[in-house]
């Protein structure tokens, strides 16, 4: 998998606090089950002024965009 974002960062999550979830046609979620790439500015960005700037306000314009990209060998 690749992924391609014009946000700054990527914030990672696992399903390691997964117990038992159910999810869609009965599939059961335990543990290490997933993950989640979530493309976003970083943490903390409106007090960091080292950090790219993330407050955007009336009258500006606001796109983003990420593509996640599957490929089988």
């Amino acid at each position: 998998m690749k992924v391609f974002t014009t946000q700054p960062g990527v914030q990672f999550y696992t399903g390691n606090m997964l117990r038992d979830v159910r999810g869609k046609a009965g599939a059961v979620y335990s543990r290490h089950s997933g993950f989640c790439l979530e493309t976003q500015h970083f943490p903390d960005s409106p007090n960091r002024e080292d950090f790219p700037p993330c407050v955007f306000g009336p009258g500006k314009n606001y796109a983003e965009k990420s593509v996640f990209a599957f490929e089988i060998e």
